[in-house]
């Protein structure tokens, strides 16, 4: 997966140490009620539509542009799904921490294409017959799609299984 300009120039002072970022990630629906999903680049696992927010971006902008980038889809967004923060090691050895925003969207147009380099494949899904998640997909799509308004964020004190580093990243 490319590195965004600002990440090259600050790993190259900070090597693989931590770096907090920004994050977003879309749970997009169609007419048909049909979840999308992008095969990530980077491991080959199904997950969300996701990237990171540049500097000077606003979330809902960032993620407008990488759900497009990334699967070829247009979306609107309907609400903010959540917010938390979520860490990764990449397999370069890299270990970033993330604050994600993550929100519920609906199609209105392009066609579910991937861009073969941050994701292999993209495809739309029925709720009841999602492929193998992680933790923190599950996470986002729960509490993107539950029927109450607010955004979900965890309480003071509580650990969810989705927050913590996948071990097969």
């Amino acid at each position: 997966m490319p590195v965004s300009p600002y990440v090259a120039r600050l790993r190259r002072h900070i090597g693989h140490d931590l770096l907090m970022l920004y994050g977003v990630s879309a749970v997009v629906t169609d007419d048909a009620g049909r979840l999308l999903l992008a095969r990530r680049g980077d491991n080959g696992r199904w997950s969300l539509p996701a990237g990171m927010v540049d500097p000077g971006e606003q979330p809902a902008d960032a993620l407008l542009r990488e759900v497009y980038e990334e699967t070829g889809v247009r979306v609107e967004i309907v609400r903010v799904g959540g917010l938390a923060t979520h860490p990764v090691v990449y397999p370069n050895g890299d270990a970033c921490e993330y604050l994600n925003v993550w929100f519920r969207c609906r199609a209105v147009g392009g066609a579910a294409t991937a861009d073969g380099e941050e994701s292999l494949a993209v495809a739309w899904f029925d709720p009841d017959d999602l492929p193998e998640l992680d933790d923190w997909s599950r996470l986002r799509i729960d509490t993107a799609l539950r029927a109450e308004p607010t955004a979900w964020y965890a309480a003071p004190g509580e650990r969810h299984p989705g927050l913590t580093r996948p071990d097969n990243l």
